[in-house]
């Protein structure tokens, strides 16, 4: 397939925008390019063809079966979409006066209003735009907490060694220093390790429970509690909240502070970048500082207002507020009842798959597991040479994304499969087919593993090549 570039046609285009009703300013030279930007030429046909091309080419749940681990890529229900696309929510300005966008302020105030219910927070932002954003924007929250007390010696964040990448890069980026603690055979936290690093400098601890390998953390209580009695907060990570929401509370298991993925757990396409959400609900001493404005309620009316000690806006106005809106909608579609039986659904596929597999696969921890299970292929490979990487491209040949590969780094040769709620059992049971078809060959015939996938638009990439040699523009 070529490129939009190799396909434009000097002087060819094609008006898809209405004529401009109002005038044109003239910008200061100053402010001007000095070359116009080469863009491509195509007619609206050409344009068609193209993106058309390109979707084709484009595996997302809507094409098959897709069991990212931690990352929930599930269907979702498109009367979602279609509320989000209401007039009333879409031909507004951020800057309307509040009386006239009373509609739009009462969808935040219920939306905060579930969500806390959920989480077991007291108060939300929907300001961060993702889910490392909502983490970066908890974790200031933490710090101005601290500091307001007068608590300056407090910095440093406790992270178990099988976090998501993204929570010590957060960390960091808000000026803590982290301390990894290291897991246990079991794929928990070491409580001993954790006691050993806790002291005076704890500002917080940073967890995601069900943690990256699947797994509910038994000890959840007394690791809270040890973070606590040692004058630190803790933040719940909730990108694995799919597994437990309407079951579990993070606010019941001794959580501060907490971020949400709208854009995974509660209906919102997810990829191909953005737009996310990552709000952030906090326990009430944590409120205060809270980026502002948020919606309060006065009798029957709605207004914004700034928290007393606001750590500052963490992005322009209210949010990715359309997602707020396909998540309130699933949140009212599904109710309490249907949130906990999406949970325990997801859970039940899980462990389905696991089970189904365990006599060839090797699982990395063998206990029940939560969302998402984590094999190793470690054995696979000492035995046939067939890696993770191996069985990931034979699956593209069979019409399935691959599952996260090579995480969580304390797995060798893991593989880790989330299959959501909304996969059917026949689903599933064609998925299992394949994943055991692989095994055999990966003993029968590893090269044509070594070779695959052989029956997608782009065969094999050289990924080594492309991380060192990056393409990152189009050469005229």
């Amino acid at each position: 397939m070529n490129l939009i570039f190799e396909t434009s046609v000097l002087g060819r285009g094609c008006s898809i925008l209405p004529e401009c009703d109002v005038p044109v300013p003239v910008l200061p030279k100053n402010f001007c390019r000095e070359n116009a930007p080469r863009l491509p030429q195509l007619s609206e046909n050409d344009i068609s063809r193209h993106y058309t091309a390109l979707a084709r080419r484009t595996h997302g749940v809507n094409n098959g079966f897709y069991p990212l681990g931690s990352c929930t890529m599930k269907y979702n229900p498109k009367i979602n979409e279609e509320m989000a696309a209401q007039a009333g929510f879409t031909a507004i300005h951020p800057l309307q006066p509040e009386h006239t966008v009373q509609g739009a302020m009462e969808v935040l105030y219920q939306a905060e209003r579930a969500l806390c219910e959920i989480t077991g927070m007291d108060a939300m932002t929907f300001q961060p735009a993702a889910g490392a954003h909502g983490e970066f924007t908890g974790l200031l929250l933490i710090k101005a907490y601290h500091k307001h007390r007068g608590d300056l010696k407090r910095t440093k964040i406790i992270i178990p060694d099988s976090a998501h990448g993204t929570n010590p890069a957060s960390a960091t980026m808000a000026g803590f220093t982290v301390i990894s603690i290291p897991s246990q055979e079991d794929g928990c936290v070491d409580l001993e390790k954790l006691k050993a690093a806790v002291g005076e400098d704890t500002a917080g601890l940073m967890l995601t429970n069900p943690n990256t390998v699947g797994l509910f953390d038994k000890n959840i209580l007394e690791i809270t509690k040890i973070v606590h009695d040692a004058g630190g907060l803790n933040y719940y990570d909730g990108a694995n909240l799919n597994a437990v929401m309407g079951v579990s509370r993070p606010g019941d298991m001794g959580f501060d502070v907490v971020h949400l993925n709208l854009h995974k757990t509660f209906s919102t396409p997810h990829g191909g970048g953005g737009p996310g959400s990552g709000p952030v609900g906090c326990k009430s001493l944590l409120a205060p500082f809270l980026p502002g404005p948020v919606v309060k309620k006065q009798q029957e009316q709605y207004h914004f207002e700034t928290p007393e000690h606001s750590i500052g806006r963490v992005k322009a106005f209210y949010g990715n507020f359309t997602v707020v809106v396909k998540a309130l909608s699933y949140i009212l579609t599904l109710g309490a009842e249907g949130i906990r039986e999406a949970a325990q659904n997801a859970v039940l596929n899980a462990n389905y798959m696991m089970k189904k597999l365990g006599d060839l696969y090797t699982m990395a921890y063998e206990e029940r597991c939560m969302h998402e299970f984590v094999m190793s292929l470690e054995p696979l490979k000492k035995e046939t040479g067939i890696s993770a990487m191996d069985i990931a491209k034979g699956l593209l040949d069979n019409g399935i994304h691959p599952p996260t590969m090579y995480f969580p780094l304390i797995v060798h040769e893991a593989l880790m499969v989330e299959p959501t709620e909304t996969e059917s059992k026949e689903t599933l049971d064609e998925a299992i087919e394949v994943f055991r078809s692989l095994y055999q060959t990966a003993k029968t015939d590893p090269q044509a593993l070594h070779d695959a996938p052989h029956h997608t638009p782009v065969r094999r990439l050289d990924e080594v090549g492309a991380a060192r040699n990056p393409k990152l523009h189009y050469s005229f």
